[in-house]
């Protein structure tokens, strides 16, 4: 990627305080910068590195008034944060692979439908009757079974599998490995105390928009579909039980994991280890902290649960209070 201060002005909509041709090929932070380098300022405890950053573009906000010189060109824009996060899309989706490709030793069959500029990565397999959107890419060793549906849009990174029968929806990322629609954790007890299998017949379905982490498994639902809303954005190693329903715009940390049938609403901030019990009901807007144990049901939106067994963060921190003097 090779960017001026003037393009990257009007990719941002900002403007160029310095030289409109100073150019950049790359990002780094501005504790780091160098020439040819982009930067960002947005946090103010960073102001420092503002006066000795020597990159040659330094993303700032349009209201920034530096107290000292700054050596960087620097483009304005409405909010550095948010113009980095899309400048870095935008260096990502030109560096993907693109175009109609077949790789090679991939498999596929004349029942399979592919979109206009798919990208099939070499030993990938999918399957009888699957479907795959326009402009998606399938990269290396990637499993897609019998009838499953991916849309428009999607990344689908090396060693993911997706069991048949899956539904995954438009702009959808599945980083490495990640498994999505293995046998969710159903045995039934015996009289002898053995376990029976229980077999499990129905999906996963997965919204628009959503980004899944290497590692992470989502199992299939014994009947039904195990359903991820629009917009989620699911951390890597975390665990999605069956059955489990999780609203669209939530967010959830590392090594989270959720028991069968748990519903999960909209707009939720999960932390990592949290681990959420089954069969039980998350309102809207919750905020579940790190190594939470949710075990009963939270009914009341936006609440901010610590603790494990979690509890109201102001419940908590009365209780640790307690905790702290009787340990002393």
């Amino acid at each position: 990627m090779e960017l001026t201060a003037k393009q990257l002005a009007k990719l941002l909509k900002g403007t160029v305080d310095g030289d409109p041709e100073a150019k950049i090929t790359s990002f780094a932070k501005i504790e780091h910068g160098k020439p040819g380098k982009l930067c960002f300022f947005a946090n103010p405890k960073y102001e420092q590195y503002v006066y000795t950053c020597k990159a040659s573009i330094l993303l700032v906000n349009k209201d920034f008034e530096p107290k000292q010189p700054v050596s960087c060109t620097m483009v304005r824009v409405e909010n550095s944060y948010t113009a980095v996060a899309e400048l870095l899309k935008y260096a990502a989706t030109a560096k993907r692979t693109s175009g109609r490709h077949r790789g090679f030793r991939s498999t596929w069959f004349l029942t399979t439908k592919f979109g206009k500029s798919v990208y099939l990565g070499s030993h990938s397999y999918v399957g009888h009757h699957a479907k795959v959107g326009d402009y998606t890419k399938i990269f290396e060793n990637v499993y897609v079974g019998d009838d499953t549906v991916i849309g428009d849009h999607c990344l689908i990174y090396p060693g993911v599998v997706i069991y048949p029968g899956m539904k995954i929806g438009n702009n959808v990322i599945i980083h490495a490995n990640a498994v999505i629609g293995s046998d969710g954790f159903g045995n039934a007890p015996q009289p002898d105390g053995t376990w029976e299998k229980i077999e499990h017949l129905g999906n996963v379905i997965i919204g628009d928009n959503v980004e899944i982490g290497a590692g992470t498994t989502i199992d299939r639902s014994e009947m039904e579909s195990t359903i991820i809303g629009n917009g989620v954005k699911i951390d890597n190693l975390c665990q999605i039980g069956h059955n489990v329903q999780i609203g669209d715009n939530t967010v959830m940390a590392a090594q989270t994991g959720i028991a069968g049938s748990a519903k999960i609403g909209k707009n939720c901030i999960i932390a990592g280890q949290v681990g959420i019990a089954g069969h039980i009901t998350i309102a809207d807007h919750t905020t579940i902290g790190a190594q939470c144990g949710v075990i009963g049901n939270v009914k009341q939106e936006g609440q901010v649960l610590l603790g494990s067994p979690s509890m109201p963060m102001r419940q908590y921190l009365r209780s640790y209070a307690v905790f702290k003097k009787n340990g002393e």
